[in-house]
């Protein structure tokens, strides 16, 4: 699978330059984070972020540095729910929330072992994946989504519940990033 249409759709939804002062990654550009661009050696302003800059990062940092190529060559569908996801939350998040789902989705480990509940997408989340798909069949990918996005619409409320100012947030977290 070739991330390039979700990056495009992803660029097009974050928009060009933001500056919110409610949000406390600082000044965003095609939704890249100046500490992102940064640590990829980026030095101007953020408004003048290059559209290829940002489109480079998203493929390196947010979909081949987490594995998400190889989640795309069995499960597109997830594979972009965790694109978005890592995107949004940080691919840690994105990663953790694969294994929990995995981890309840397994019917007490009698469809494949339990992984580790946390750290990065590795051969045994990979291999977890692929015998939940050959073991629910043809609507399973559609269910493990939807366990994502319930992980992802809880996130988002906790955070809104913990920090006032990312209320201002939450709908349209709610609205674009869920289901």
């Amino acid at each position: 699978m070739d991330p390039t249409s979700l990056i495009d759709e992803l660029i097009a939804r974050e928009g060009g330059y933001v500056a919110s002062p409610a949000d406390k990654s600082g000044p965003t550009c095609f939704g890249i984070t100046q500490a992102v661009a940064r640590a990829h050696g980026y030095v101007g302003a953020m408004a003048r972020l290059p559209r290829d800059t940002a489109i480079a990062i998203y493929r390196a940092d947010y979909w081949t540095t987490p594995q998400l190529d190889a989640i795309g060559a069995i499960a597109p569908l997830v594979a972009a729910e965790l694109f978005d996801t890592g995107v949004n939350m940080g691919t840690g998040t994105a990663a953790t929330f694969l294994r929990r789902a995995l981890n309840a989705l397994n019917r007490g480990g009698k469809d494949y072992r339990d992984v580790a509940a946390v750290g990065a997408i590795d051969t045994p989340v990979i291999a977890a994946l692929a015998a939940f798909l050959r073991v629910r069949g043809s609507g399973a990918q559609a269910v493990l989504v939807k366990a994502l996005d319930a992980l992802q619409g809880e996130r988002y409320l906790a955070l809104a519940e913990r920090r006032p100012a990312d209320e201002a947030f939450l709908y349209g977290w709610l609205a674009n990033r869920v289901g």
